[in-house]
């Protein structure tokens, strides 16, 4: 990466950063380009060479935090050991509650095209993915639909969650989305 492309790269870390920054002190809906600069400490020029409009900007928030998403994802190996699924929803449950943004999401009408942005970039993801080594899914039809299960009832849950302002314990929710999984999922995707 040349010297540019790296200043080009931190400037657009440095707004989205900020981005989330300010998410602490106001709405999602009420950040302005101006207040974007002054925390970001960044001059106006350069926010719109990365972003149009704020709206790009959230555009681009959401696909980190759906990169972010992936990651976690991309981390956790389907097994049948509670404490393993345990702490893979608890990474999930720690992320939601600490992500303000995707909070937010969850409580705004906004959340719906975000979700429905998610659910299509995961099931593009689930559709290439499959168990390394070993068992095979019944068919990979199957494991799709199975995977988007997962996916739904995990948001589901953790939009049940957010909306009660997480009164519950990260853990306790993370319990609830292991069992789930292990007992209602797990056992039909390989024989």
């Amino acid at each position: 990466m040349n010297e540019q492309d790296v200043r080009y790269s931190t400037a657009e870390e440095a707004i989205i950063d900020s981005f989330f920054l300010l998410l602490k002190e106001k709405d999602y809906d009420k950040i302005s380009v101006s207040d974007v600069v002054k925390k970001s400490g960044i001059v106006r020029s350069t926010f719109y060479n990365h972003y149009e409009n704020v709206t790009k900007l959230i555009s681009a928030a959401e696909d980190k935090t759906i990169d972010d998403i992936f990651k976690l994802m991309e981390s956790f190996h389907p097994q049948n050991d509670h404490e393993l699924c345990r702490s893979y929803f608890l990474a999930i449950c720690n992320y939601t509650r600490d992500n303000l943004f995707l909070a937010g999401l969850f409580k705004s009408p906004r959340g719906n095209s975000f979700l429905e942005k998610a659910m299509t970039m995961f099931h593009r993801y689930v559709s290439g993915t499959g168990k390394e080594g070993g068992a095979v899914p019944k068919s990979r039809e199957h494991f799709t639909f199975l995977i988007a299960g997962t996916i739904g009832f995990t948001i589901g849950i953790l939009h049940k969650w957010t909306a009660e302002n997480f009164e519950s314990p990260a853990e306790d929710v993370a319990d609830i989305l292991a069992q789930t999984f292990l007992k209602g999922v797990l056992p039909y995707l390989w024989d």
